[in-house]
C-alpha cells in the first residue's frame, strides 16, 4: 500500500508533503498544491501555473502572504526559509494594480502602480510617467476624513465631480492609454513618457538638461502639442467645489492630515492599500531642487496647483493683501491658460526664452538655480547701519517701540542709543543664528515689521523690528533670514533675496490710478479665487456688492502682474507661497519630555520647532545643521535628537506613527545632500538608511 496518500494528524502526508492553499485573484479560484518545505518560491509558482492550465501572461504575478503582509519576491528562497507551513494561505496576484491618484491640482488619474515596490520606488515610477523631475520631493498619503461629512455618497459625488478626463497610465512599461475626454474612444500606444530613444541628457558642467521637456514624452499623446492634463492649470469652475472640500479648522486638524503619509520604505500592499483606492500625490518635502521653467512645465504647474489649493483651503495663513495678490495671479494664470490652451506647448520655447532673464534670479530662491555672474566676488562682508525701531514685548506692559541706531554685522544686530555711540558698548545685542524670522507687513498701512524669536537657554526671546520704508525692510529682512541660517550678507543670495522681497511687496500694491483698471466682468468669479474666510468678512452685505468689491480689489492687484507671461506668473506664485511665514511647516501632535500637555512639533527643511498647540507660537527651535544624531525608541514611540551644543530633545508622537516623523527628519537630511550630476541618479539606499530606521 502506498504511503504518499496517507495524511498524518499534523496535516502532513506520510511522504513528508503537505497541502499549500492558494487563491488566484485573476480567476477567483482556490487551488491546493502538494509541497514540501524545501521547494523554492519559483517552483511553487511554476507548479501552480501548470496546474491552472490557463494560457495567460503570468509574468507580473507574485505570491502574497496575507497573514504576514509580505510579498514572497525572493523566488530562490524555500518555503521553510520564509516560515510558511500548512496553515498559511497565499494569494497569487498581479504586482501592478490600479490606483486612483489625486494630483496636486485635485484631479484624479487612474494609474497602474507596482504594489510590491517600496512606496519611494513606486512614486519615482509615477513621476517618471508624469514627467516630473526630482520625485524624491513627492509621496502619497491617504485622504483625510472630514468629521463633518457623515454621508459617504457626498464624498463619492465630490470625487466624481473632480474626475480628470485623462489617461490610464502604467509607469515604467508599455501601456495603452485610453482617453475618456477630448478625444473620446481614441487609443494610443505609449512606451512611457520617458522614451528610451529620448533619454534626457544633462550638461556635465551644471547638470542642466540639454533637451527640452517636450522631447521627453516619446510617442505619448501628451507630447502631441498640448499636454493640457498636467502642464496647464484648470480654473475652478464653481464655488461649490471649494465649499465641499475639507478645510482644516485648526493646527490640530493640520496635524491629523499628516498622519496619512505612507511609509516610503514599505510597499502599498503592506500598508493595506487596496486596488482602486484613492491616494493623494503631493509634494511632501518643501525643498524644490533646480526648479527650472525650461524643463519643468508639469512640475511647475503641479507645484503652483498645490500652492493654490493650500491657500484657498486655508492650510496656510496669509494676510488680506497677500490673498488679493494670490487671487490676482490666479486670475491672470487662468486667463492665459484659457487663451493659450490650443498652442501653449507649441509656443512654450519662445515664451520661455523671452522670460529667461527675468527668471534667472527667481530660480535661485526656488532651491537650486544658477548663481548670477553679476554678483562678482565679495571680499568683505557687507553691513547694515540705520535707525530702526525696536520693541521687546513683556507681560503687563504697553510700552511701544524705541528707536535705536542699529548695526547688522555678520549674524549679529547691535543696538545703540544714538549714532554717535556706535563705537561704544551697545545697549542690546542679538545673535540671530537659529532664530525664527516672521514678517508682519501691511502695505496700505505702511507697516513693515520683522518678528524675531531668538533662541536662549530657557526658550525664545521675542524681539520686533520696525522699518520705515520698503527698501529698508527688504534689506533687513533678507539679512535676518540669512543670519537665522548662519549666513552673512556676503552670501551670493543676499541681493537676490532683497530683490525678491521688494518684488513680493510690489505685487501687493494697490494701483493709484483707477482709470486703467479693466471693467468688472462676469468671468472673474471671486468666490473661486479667495478663501472662504475673506468672503465671510462681508457676510452681512449684499452678495452682489461683495462680489463687485472683491472683484475690484482683485483687478486692482492684477495691474501689478498683468504683463507677466504664464510661466513667470506661476513661478511668482510659487515664490510668494514660499515667502509666507508658515510655508513648508509640517505639524505633528507630540508630548515633549518634561512637558505636561500635548504640544506640536513642526518640521521644516532646516529645523525642528516646538510649538504651542492652540496658538501655534514657537517655543523653541533646533536647526538640523546643529544636529549630531537622532534615534527612535519604536516601543514607546519616542524620538530623541542630540545636538552639538544644546541639550538633547525628546518627544513622544501622539496619534501618529513615529515612523512618519522620523521619515520627515531623515528625508530633509537626505534632500540636503543633493547635488547636480550628469544622470541625476538617486541614492535610494541612502534614503532608506536615513528614513527607515531598521535597514
Amino acid at each position: 500500500m502506498a504511503l504518499d496518500g496517507i495524511r498524518m494528524p499534523d496535516g502532513c502526508y506520510a511522504d513528508g508533503t503537505w497541502e499549500l492553499k492558494m487563491h488566484v485573484t485573476d480567476l477567483n479560484r482556490d487551488v491546493s498544491l502538494r509541497v514540501t518545505g524545501e521547494i523554492h518560491i519559483g517552483g511553487v509558482m511554476l507548479k501552480l501555473v501548470e496546474k491552472l492550465d490557463v494560457k495567460k501572461d503570468w509574468s507580473d504575478h507574485a505570491l502574497w502572504w496575507e497573514k504576514k503582509k509580505t510579498w514572497l519576491l525572493k523566488t530562490h528562497w524555500t518555503l521553510d526559509k520564509y516560515g510558511i507551513q500548512a496553515d498559511a494561505r497565499l494569494l497569487f496576484t498581479p504586482q501592478h494594480k490600479l490606483l486612483r491618484l489625486q494630483l496636486p491640482n485635485m484631479k484624479h488619474m487612474r494609474v497602474k502602480v507596482n504594489f510590491s515596490d517600496r512606496v519611494f520606488k513606486a512614486v519615482s515610477d509615477i513621476c517618471k510617467t508624469f514627467n516630473i523631475r526630482h520625485p524624491e520631493e513627492l509621496s502619497v498619503l491617504r485622504k483625510p476624513r472630514d468629521p463633518k461629512k457623515k454621508k459617504k455618497k457626498l464624498e463619492e459625488a465630490e470625487e466624481e465631480a473632480l474626475e480628470l478626463e485623462g489617461p490610464l497610465l502604467t509607469p515604467g512599461s508599455a501601456s495603452e492609454i485610453l482617453y475618456i475626454g477630448p478625444v473620446k474612444g481614441s487609443i494610443y500606444s505609449s512606451p512611457g513618457l520617458y522614451s528610451k530613444t529620448m533619454t534626457p541628457t544633462y550638461d556635465s558642467r551644471d547638470g542642466s538638461p540639454l533637451s527640452p521637456t517636450s522631447a521627453w514624452f516619446g510617442d505619448s499623446p501628451l507630447s502631441e502639442g498640448n499636454p493640457s492634463i498636467l502642464a496647464v492649470s484648470q480654473p475652478i469652475t464653481s464655488p461649490d467645489i471649494l465649499v465641499k472640500m475639507y478645510k482644516p479648522q485648526s493646527l490640530l486638524d493640520k496635524a491629523k492630515i499628516n498622519q496619512g503619509w505612507l511609509d516610503s520604505s514599505r510597499s502599498l500592499m503592506e500598508q493595506d492599500v487596496k486596488e482602486n483606492e484613492v491616494l493623494l500625490l503631493r509634494f511632501k518635502y518643501h525643498s524644490f531642487f533646480d526648479l527650472n521653467p525650461k524643463y519643468d512645465a508639469i512640475r511647475v504647474n503641479q507645484l503652483y496647483e498645490q500652492a493654490k489649493w493650500a491657500i484657498l483651503l486655508e492650510e496656510i495663513e496669509c494676510t488680506e493683501e497677500e490673498m488679493m495678490m494670490f487671487a490676482a495671479l490666479q486670475y491672470h494664470i487662468n486667463k492665459l491658460s484659457i487663451m493659450s490652451s490650443d498652442n501653449h506647448m507649441n509656443n512654450s520655447e519662445k515664451e520661455i526664452d523671452e522670460v529667461d532673464a527675468a527668471l534667472s534670479d527667481l530660480e535661485i530662491t526656488l532651491e537650486g538655480g544658477k548663481t548670477s555672474n553679476t554678483l562678482g566676488d565679495i571680499t568683505s562682508i557687507p553691513e547694515l547701519a540705520d535707525y530702526v525701531k525696536v520693541f521687546k514685548p513683556k507681560k503687563l506692559t504697553l510700552k511701544g517701540y524705541k528707536q535705536y541706531w542699529c548695526t547688522f554685522k555678520d549674524i549679529t544686530i547691535s543696538c545703540y542709543k544714538s549714532r554717535e555711540e556706535a563705537h561704544g558698548t551697545p545697549a542690546h545685542q542679538m545673535n540671530l543664528r537659529g532664530c525664527e524670522v516672521t514678517p508682519d507687513v501691511n502695505i496700505s498701512g505702511q507697516k513693515f515689521n520683522i518678528k524675531l524669536l531668538i533662541p536662549v537657554a530657557d526658550g525664545m526671546n521675542e524681539i520686533w523690528l520696525r522699518c520705515d520704508t520698503e527698501k529698508q525692510y527688504a534689506q533687513w529682512m533678507a539679512a535676518c533670514r540669512l543670519a537665522s541660517k548662519g549666513k552673512t550678507m556676503a552670501d551670493s543670495s543676499y541681493n537676490l533675496e532683497v530683490q525678491n522681497i521688494l518684488s513680493f511687496l510690489k505685487m501687493q500694491h494697490m494701483n493709484p490710478d483707477p482709470q486703467i483698471i479693466e471693467p468688472i466682468t462676469t468671468d472673474i468669479n471671486p468666490e473661486c479665487l479667495v478663501s472662504p474666510r475673506y468672503l465671510k468678512k462681508y457676510k452681512n452685505k449684499q452678495p452682489g456688492f461683495v462680489r463687485d468689491l472683491i472683484s475690484g480689489r482683485i483687478l486692482e492687484a492684477h495691474q501689478n502682474v498683468a504683463q507677466m507671461s504664464l510661466i513667470e506668473a506661476k513661478m511668482r506664485f510659487i515664490q510668494a507661497w514660499q515667502s509666507l511665514p508658515e510655508f513648508g511647516m509640517t505639524h505633528f501632535l507630540a508630548k515633549f519630555q518634561g512637558g505636561k500637555k500635548d504640544e506640536l512639533i513642526g518640521i521644516t527643511y532646516n529645523r525642528l520647532i516646538r510649538m504651542d498647540a492652540s496658538t501655534g507660537d514657537a517655543i523653541k527651535t533646533w536647526r538640523f545643521s546643529n544636529m549630531k544624531q537622532w534615534n527612535v525608541n519604536w516601543e514607546i514611540k519616542m524620538v530623541t535628537v542630540e545636538f552639538a551644543d544644546e541639550p538633547s530633545l525628546a518627544f513622544i508622537c501622539a496619534e501618529v506613527d513615529c515612523k512618519v516623523v522620523h521619515e520627515f527628519i531623515g528625508g530633509y537630511i537626505f534632500l540636503s545632500t543633493r547635488a547636480k550630476d550628469q544622470n541625476e541618479s538617486l541614492d535610494e539606499e541612502m534614503f532608506y538608511k536615513l528614513t527607515s530606521g531598521w535597514i
